[in-house]
């Protein structure tokens, strides 16, 4: 088994529990590729390329490793490049060889996985790349870009770490790890400053506060907050934001962030800029995998 791991991921549980979802086992009739055993015959052997049709930044292949070792322990597998390479239109990612009922049977959890983690990392450094023409006068990039918690269910430190992949920084992982208050927060707490106060008084670090008006700034940083998240304001608002700041806190641009506005938004002197699509909308990126008889 691969040796990929991450804080608060199975990957054994993972591995397991999709290619069973796949098998449809414990199912009437399930538990079994049902096709490759009837078309394959059992000692039949499988020699394949993964490759990228499209540019990527590549993510997942030590996940792809790990389906077509769970049911061929004994396959042969050579990586080509690396999770975080961008590579071109037609690279080669991944050499293998191995039973060919076991490599066909897992197949398409593997490329599901490269194609959805490789598609966020993808993205997350076209992002990056947006900001990058934004500098301070000493050239150095100001801004970092973040991504949300808006990932699939079971499916979050995977698409966070193909993030990473891509360029790009964690926000939270989770409910557990910071709070955050917007603004359902704020209307049952009454106001900006008495969340952050609440918050404070029972302990919470870090405090992440969203602001959409310029005079929820003022209130948020006398209360505590640690972090002031302006929600969906133009790079003018943003600019007059990171004034009243003034360094006391960091700054985080959210909302209408795309590819057209990132970088205006990211030089107005914000330190973060945080885009959901990232795991959100990513589409899957284009990688195949093609078999031959050895």
């Amino acid at each position: 088994m691969s040796q990929f791991t991450l804080p608060g991921f199975d990957l054994d549980h993972f591995i397991r529990s999709t290619l069973d979802e796949d098998l449809g086992v414990g199912l009437p009739g399930g538990g079994k590729d049902v096709t490759s055993e009837s078309v394959i015959p059992a000692d039949a052997r499988f020699a394949g390329v993964m490759d990228s049709r499209d540019p990527v930044v590549v993510a997942g292949l030590p996940l792809a490793e790990a389906f077509f070792r769970h049911l061929d322990p004994e396959c042969t597998i050579e990586a080509l490049v690396s999770d975080g390479d961008a590579v071109a239109a037609g690279t080669d990612l991944m050499r293998l060889q191995g039973n060919a009922r076991a490599l066909l049977t897992a197949e398409r959890s593997a490329l599901n996985i490269v194609q959805h983690l490789s598609g966020i990392a993808t993205m997350a450094r076209e992002y990056v790349d947006a900001m990058r023409g934004h500098r301070n006068g000493g050239g150095s990039l100001t801004c970092t870009l973040l991504d949300t918690r808006k990932t699939l269910p079971g499916l979050r430190v995977l698409e966070k770490y193909a993030v990473r992949q891509g360029g790009a920084q964690n926000h939270r992982m989770g409910l557990y790890d910071a709070a955050m208050i917007k603004d359902n927060h704020v209307a049952v707490a009454g106001t900006v400053g008495e969340a952050v106060r609440r918050a404070r008084d029972a302990g919470v670090e870090p405090i992440i506060c969203e602001v959409d008006r310029l005079d929820q700034i003022e209130p948020a940083i006398e209360a505590g907050a640690h972090h002031l998240l302006l929600d969906n304001m133009s790079p003018d608002v943003l600019r007059e934001a990171v004034a009243i700041v003034n360094g006391r806190t960091a700054t985080e641009a959210s909302g209408g962030i795309n590819l057209d506005t990132i970088a205006a938004k990211a030089a107005s002197g914000v330190d973060y800029c945080s885009v959901g699509r990232l795991t959100q909308s990513a589409p899957a990126a284009d990688v195949g995998l093609d078999f031959k008889p050895v």
